[in-house]
C-alpha cells in the first residue's frame, strides 16, 4: 500500500465557496493577510488550500468571530496572476488534489497554514447508459454559457469526449453550475465515489425539472 502524501504548513484560503478539483476559480486579493501569501505560492509555482468556511466572513472585521473551517479542501493552482493597482491582486486558480486537514493554526497575522494529508483522486468511472442524460445536459449548458459569455475564462473551452464521460468530471461541473447550498456542495466534494455523486447529481436536475 502506497503512504499518503502529507503538507505542512499549507497556506489556507478560506471562502464562501467550494473549489473542485479541475475548476476554475477567480480571486480578487486585498488582504494583507493574503496578499504576501498569494505573491509567494505564485513565485514559487507552489498552491496554497482552498477550504470552505463552515461559519465567518471570507474578509476579517474588528471584533468578529474566528473563522471556522470544514477540513476537507482543494488544492489552488495560480494559473495566471495580474496587478492591476497598488494592493490589489487578481488571480485565476485551478484546482487540483482535494485533501483533508490533520491539524490547523492561525498566525500572528491572521493567516491560517494547516498540516494536511492527500485524498486519492477520483477514479475514472465510465458515465452509465441510465446517467447520460446529464452529461449532454452539460455538454448543451456550457455551449449555451460560452456563447453569452464568449471572453470568459473559465467556460471557454470545449469539453473533451473523455471529460463528458467520467462521472467526477461531469459531476463536479454540475455543482459548480447548480444552485446548491454550500454545505451540499462540500458535501458532494468530498464524497469518494464519483459515481455516487453523479447519481446524487442526477436527482438534483430531475427534482429541479432540469433534466426533463
Amino acid at each position: 500500500m502506497s503512504q499518503q502524501l502529507t503538507l505542512s504548513s499549507l497556506p489556507l484560503f478560506p471562502l464562501g465557496t467550494v473549489l473542485f478539483p479541475d475548476g476554475e476559480l477567480s480571486l480578487r486579493v486585498f488582504e494583507v493577510r493574503y496578499l504576501d501569501m498569494v505573491r509567494k505560492c505564485h513565485q514559487a509555482g507552489a498552491p496554497f488550500g482552498v477550504v470552505a468556511l463552515e461559519s465567518g466572513t471570507e474578509v476579517r472585521k474588528a471584533g468578529a468571530p474566528q473563522e471556522q473551517l470544514h477540513n476537507v479542501g482543494t488544492l489552488a493552482n495560480i494559473e495566471e496572476l495580474q496587478t492591476p493597482q497598488a494592493g490589489l491582486l487578481t488571480v485565476r486558480c485551478k484546482g487540483s488534489e482535494r485533501f483533508h486537514i490533520a491539524s490547523q493554526r492561525l498566525l500572528g497575522h491572521g493567516l491560517w497554514v494547516a498540516d494536511v494529508t492527500m485524498m486519492p483522486a477520483d477514479q475514472i468511472v465510465a458515465v452509465p447508459d441510465e446517467l447520460q442524460s446529464c452529461a449532454d445536459l452539460l455538454a448543451n449548458a456550457l455551449q449555451s454559457l460560452r456563447e453569452r459569455a464568449p471572453d470568459s475564462s473559465v467556460i471557454q473551452t470545449t469539453p473533451t469526449a473523455a471529460q463528458l464521460n467520467d462521472c467526477a468530471w461531469v459531476s463536479n461541473r454540475w455543482c459548480e453550475l447548480l444552485p446548491m447550498p454550500l454545505e451540499l456542495k462540500q458535501r458532494m466534494m468530498s464524497l469518494d465515489n464519483p459515481l455516487a455523486r453523479l447519481e446524487l447529481v442526477s436527482d438534483i436536475l430531475e427534482k429541479t425539472g432540469i433534466s426533463r
